[in-house]
């Protein structure tokens, strides 16, 4: 189970990460949406890459998957604050990466 999460998130991340690095239209939108600098968009895009390649090599070596995992819980839980304040409330996306990170983080502490 442990592995499929990981695996799973890693994806999800991984490809939120290329859009955002793309500077795709998509992620333009959200960021315009939620009152966020487009100019972020890059940068975050590299700390949403660094997770998701975190996630990858910690099932190789546990603790940089399990930091991975933490990390990006503490990302996506700040990330709410934009969704929150971003008219009209849609949190369907924002949801999945925060739950598949929490089940990411509780997952690789049960496997340890």
């Amino acid at each position: 189970m442990y592995v499929v999460i990981t695996l799973l998130t890693a994806t999800l991340v991984g490809l939120a990460a290329v859009a955002n690095l793309a500077r795709h239209s998509y992620g333009r939108a959200q960021a315009e949406r939620q009152g966020v600098p487009v100019s972020w968009q890059v940068p975050l895009g590299f700390v949403l890459g660094a997770g998701a390649v975190g996630l990858l090599v910690g099932l190789a070596v546990p603790v940089l998957g399990t930091v991975s995992a933490a990390c990006l819980v503490a990302y996506f839980t700040v990330a709410f604050i934009p969704e929150v304040r971003a008219r009209p409330l849609r949190m369907g996306p924002w949801a999945v990466y925060f739950v598949l990170s929490v089940a990411s983080l509780v997952t690789s502490l049960i496997a340890r």
